[in-house]
């Protein structure tokens, strides 16, 4: 079994769409006007209406009401990309900080509400010991 993509059910894929093509700098594929995929090299995020979940099952899935999953985005530099984001983000949860197993992380939530963890590996912990 192969994770092939993380799919976000939204109410608004054109705006969904926008923010995330801003955040990663990857454009969109749009399959259809709703559904679009950002495909990167370690998975996809895809982007789907709520006028899909009737296709999924009677109240399969709602718009806005993810509080359990983080989306993890590593990244070469999560400073600079904090400094980039300050007009592209409204809500950010924390500002760069390096956590106890070593990785610096950014935390924001997209216009759905739903967390965002942009991260680059530091190589030690908060102890300054090899990261593992």
């Amino acid at each position: 079994m192969q994770l092939a993509a993380t799919r976000i059910i939204t109410d608004d894929v054109d705006a969904l769409v926008a923010f995330y093509e801003k955040v990663t700098g990857v454009a969109a594929v749009r399959l259809h006007p709703l559904f679009a995929e950002l495909r990167t090299e370690s998975g996809t995020l895809a982007l789907a209406s709520s006028a899909t979940v009737p296709l999924l099952g009677e109240d399969a899935a709602r718009s806005g009401a993810n509080r359990s999953v983080i989306l993890d985005f590593l990244v070469d530099d999560v400073d600079a990309v904090y400094l980039a984001l300050q007009d592209v983000v409204d809500v950010f949860v924390n500002t760069p900080t390096t956590m106890p197993w070593g990785n610096r992380s950014l935390l924001f939530r997209d216009p759905d509400g739903n967390l965002v963890n942009v991260f680059t590996p530091t190589g030690t912990d908060a102890r300054g010991r090899v990261a593992r």
